[in-house]
């Protein structure tokens, strides 16, 4: 059986801050200082206002299955040897969207509605990249994380 790859998404100027972040497993979005609200995915202005003045904050790491689905072929290439797999949308805590998979469930087991949190899949330069898994611990959407909690994790 062929070795599983993975697609490793590019880094660009706006996206740095985030993905030199996710090195030390940190899970952070960029904000907007003008309007105070976040928005992903990282570009140069912020979507709700245009302003530029941006910064990057710690997030949560947990969210909520808004759309699931299963993908019993690779979509991409560089996914061979991982199906089936899950492609959701998450929606996070602090507000916005993130396409993602989810891990650590079969995945015609991820339903909508789902509380999630964040893991991580290492990559081969050493960035991260941000996966969920289902949330059963204290700290899921439902719970508030307890004081001191990280967004990181040892998976």
């Amino acid at each position: 059986m062929k070795e599983a790859t993975r697609f490793e998404p590019p880094e660009s100027v706006a996206g740095a801050p985030f993905w030199a972040a996710t090195r030390d497993r940190r899970f952070v979005l960029p904000w907007c200082v003008a309007c105070g609200r976040p928005h992903w995915f990282p570009r140069d202005l912020c979507p709700h206002c245009l302003a530029t003045e941006l910064e990057w904050r710690e997030a949560s790491g947990r969210g909520r299955v808004y759309s699931v689905s299963v993908m019993a072929k690779a979509a991409n290439p560089a996914m061979a040897g991982r199906e089936p797999y899950a492609v959701a949308l998450v929606d996070l805590a602090e507000g916005v969207r993130m396409m993602t998979n989810v891990v650590g469930i079969a995945p015609d087991e991820v339903t909508v509605g789902a509380p999630v949190t964040v893991t991580w899949e290492r990559l081969g330069d050493g960035r991260h990249l941000p996966l969920f898994r289902p949330s059963t611990a204290p700290g899921t959407m439902d719970s508030p994380a307890p004081p001191g909690a990280s967004s990181r994790s040892n998976a």
